[in-house]
């Protein structure tokens, strides 16, 4: 049975989808790299998208697989990637903040799934004024199990108060897509990293900025 508005709820990725920082991870990559004296691969930033960093570490760089130097490198990637926040900033997505006032509006409450850590979130919601705007936020250090595990949607479905399958997913990566749609719900592609025709066919409807939709847009998915 479809969802009303009353029973709605709306999951937001971080990364892509809230907030244009892909420029700021890349540099922290690569303070890491030359850190460390290691090499990054070719086109790891992208293969990277949407994935913890204890997948990218040894999955895609290559640098290691002992739990420990994943561990150590994964907090420094996100010391370096706070620094390089408090240098330049981060900007919010056009659009992001007019659709989170059309969500408030209709009662519609929102919860942040990311595979970024909780530190990161923060630091930017301080700088930004975005806390007001959400009920809650998941982050990397509150799920075992990355995207494509649905275990961060369906926990920010829980800390709404949402059914999962009443729940929409705002995502620009293909691993949080299939995340989305292993947990039962909705997904919206986001076209900021990934081009709309690439994301189509992983998701129930493609938008190049939030402020396309509208709140019948979101109960519309479910009649399809």
């Amino acid at each position: 049975m479809p969802p009303t508005t009353s029973r709605l709820g709306v999951i937001f990725d971080w990364d892509g989808v809230v907030i244009d920082s892909s420029r700021q991870h890349e540099e922290s990559w690569e303070r890491l790299a030359r850190e460390e004296g290691r090499t990054l691969p070719p086109g790891h930033f992208k293969a990277g998208f949407g994935k913890k960093n204890d997948v990218i570490i040894p999955q895609i760089l290559g640098w290691t697989e002992g739990l420990a130097e994943v561990e150590r490198l994964s907090r420094r990637k996100e010391a370096l990637y706070r620094e390089v926040v408090r240098e330049t900033g981060v900007t919010v997505l056009p659009g992001v903040v007019d659709f989170l006032a059309r969500l408030r509006a209709a009662g519609v409450p929102c919860c942040i799934g990311s595979s970024t850590e909780r530190e990161n979130i923060e630091i930017i919601c301080a700088r930004t004024g975005l806390r007001e705007w959400f009920a809650g936020a998941v982050a990397a250090d509150d799920v075992t199990h990355g995207k494509p595990h649905p275990e961060v949607f369906l926990k920010a479905a829980a800390r709404i108060g949402r059914e999962p399958h009443h729940c929409v997913v705002l995502e620009d990566a293909f691993s949080g897509l299939e995340a989305a749609r292993a947990g039962g719900m909705r997904a919206i592609g986001v076209a900021t990293t990934h081009p709309a025709d690439a994301l189509r066919p992983h998701c129930d409807r493609v938008v190049a900025r939030l402020d396309e939709l509208q709140v019948r847009d979101l109960l519309d998915l479910f009649d399809a």
